[in-house]
């Protein structure tokens, strides 16, 4: 199969099968015999339809004049990325993908792709524009205001940079600048509390602290055992099995909606539903109470999340105030990183990462 078949069958696994895109496509890729630059272009045309996919919708509904069904809208979605994003050469986008019709309706799909390719487009809002569920722009429009939500969620379309740590673990900036500001040093003892798959827990064994890397899934813990930590627990968070005042550092990088980075997980946006902030926020309590009572006098508990809601990071922090007034707040990080609440925020264009909410709270005592 050429690219746009080996695409067109990884967003049928997506769409109609619940499949993840990061599992989808390498495994079509195993499958075929694309070469290299090949490769790279399904990836291309199955993230990119796949996050795109409402404004696809969009462009190709004009021209509808009746419904179609779930295979036949597919192909127009990936000729319409194609044609509209991808900045594919019309005769090519029209031509290859309506080859990929079935027989009967390739008309009605080369028709449909002209005019997409002839049209200019009036967007009818920023949700279909922006390819996004109502519910997510209204949440960040409220959250964050409409300028920075709006250029958030803007950048979390741009396709994601790969980023690569000295000892050769590839992981976002932000990720990286949050296993930093855990502060772990030589003989400290560590406690990341949802580690897998384990790219901040790998970080702070890189800086000699005694790093206890625990999750509360066995098949997550075998992915940090799989990615060299030693000190591997599976364990629930929400009642760790730890005695008291135990680790000189906490991390809690909590479950979360994600909402911070959507660039990297393209199917996510459609699968996150607005009640899972309210549950996710919940869960999130229940992990940082859980973990205060680990913290040493003088110890450290980091709390970030890769997510933009205010329940999920403000609501947390005024939690944490008044439930645990004896943690002091540590100086929030600077510049890429904005004061949010007694923590910080990254939103995703600040320097082109993924968005990010930290807080640290010391714990009264001598460190």
């Amino acid at each position: 199969m050429n690219a746009r078949a080996v695409a067109l069958k990884a967003l049928g696994r997506i769409e109609s099968e619940g499949a993840y895109a990061n599992l989808a496509v390498p495994a079509e890729l195993a499958r075929s015999k694309l070469a290299e630059r090949d490769r790279g272009f399904v990836t291309e045309l199955v993230y990119g339809t796949t996050r795109m996919r409402q404004a696809c919708d969009f462009l190709v509904d004009r021209f509808l004049l009746r419904p179609v069904t779930a295979d036949v809208r597919r192909v127009l979605r990936l000729g319409a990325y194609q044609l509209h994003f991808a900045e594919v050469p019309a005769h090519a986008a029209v031509g290859e993908t309506v080859a990929l019709a079935p027989q009967k309706v390739r008309g009605l799909v080369n028709a449909v792709l002209r005019r997409v390719a002839d049209s200019p487009v009036e967007w009818p809002d920023d949700a279909t524009r922006l390819s996004y569920p109502d519910w997510i722009v209204d949440r960040l429009r409220a959250d964050l205001g409409d300028a920075d939500a709006l250029a958030a969620l803007e950048q979390m379309n741009a396709r994601a940079e790969k980023t690569v740590r000295e000892d050769g673990y590839v992981q976002d900036r932000a990720s990286q600048w949050v296993a930093e500001l855990v502060g772990a040093r030589s003989g400290y003892r560590v406690l990341d509390v949802c580690a897998a798959p384990g790219g901040k827990a790998t970080a702070m064994v890189s800086a000699q602290a005694n790093v206890v890397a625990a999750d509360v899934r066995a098949s997550r813990a075998t992915l940090l055992t799989a990615n060299g930590l030693i000190r591997v627990v599976v364990a629930d968070g929400r009642a760790p099995p730890f005695a008291n005042a135990t680790f000189d550092r906490v991390l809690v990088d909590a479950p979360c909606s994600g909402l911070g980075a959507l660039r990297r997980r393209p199917d996510a946006r459609w699968r996150i539903q607005s009640d899972d902030v309210s549950r996710l926020s919940a869960l999130q309590i229940e992990l940082v109470d859980g973990a205060v009572r680990l913290l040493r006098p003088g110890g450290v508990l980091v709390y970030s999340v890769c997510t933009l809601t205010r329940d999920e990071s403000l609501a947390i922090d005024d939690h944490l105030a008044a439930r645990w007034p004896q943690l002091e707040p540590l100086e929030p990080p600077g510049e890429p990183w904005q004061p949010w609440g007694r923590g910080g925020l990254l939103l995703p264009q600040a320097a082109g990462t993924d968005g990010m909410t930290i807080l640290r709270l010391a714990s009264a005592g001598d460190g």
